[in-house]
């Protein structure tokens, strides 16, 4: 997607600007459109996932943390498809964004709390129904 007021303020106004846009000229600033996918992912796919996953009776936190694992993934996948802020730029090669460093802590907090709740907070569980 060419999003038409990172060229021009004001959007498609010029007639200049169409010509070159139809002529391919404008294809240097396509861009993802990152908001879609993000949408797709954090919102719909993390809540079906979710919807299924707490279908079943689960130690207390598991849901919380499934959620914390889906969202710092969804985060940082789609951060492969965004442009790095102007002021930051990339931080390791020409890959690695602010917004996967700070992804990745949601993902490690994600997984400490599955740990947490299947390991003891599940055992915990096992104990009282016995």
């Amino acid at each position: 997607m060419i999003f038409a007021n990172s060229i021009e303020p004001g959007g498609w106004q010029s007639a200049e600007l169409r010509v070159e846009w139809a002529s391919g000229a404008l294809d240097a600033f396509a861009r993802h459109p990152s908001q879609l996918y993000q949408a797709f992912l954090e919102g719909l796919v993390l809540a079906v996932v979710l919807l299924l996953y707490s279908r079943k009776k689960r130690p207390d936190g598991a849901v919380a943390g499934l959620f914390m694992c889906g969202y710092g993934l969804f985060r940082f996948l789609v951060e492969f498809f965004r442009e790095p802020d102007s002021h930051i730029g990339y931080l390791a090669g020409n890959w690695l964004t602010m917004g996967m460093v700070l992804s990745l802590p949601m993902l490690v907090i994600g997984l400490a709390i599955m740990f947490w709740a299947y390991k003891i907070n599940g055992r915990s569980a096992d104990i009282s129904s016995a």
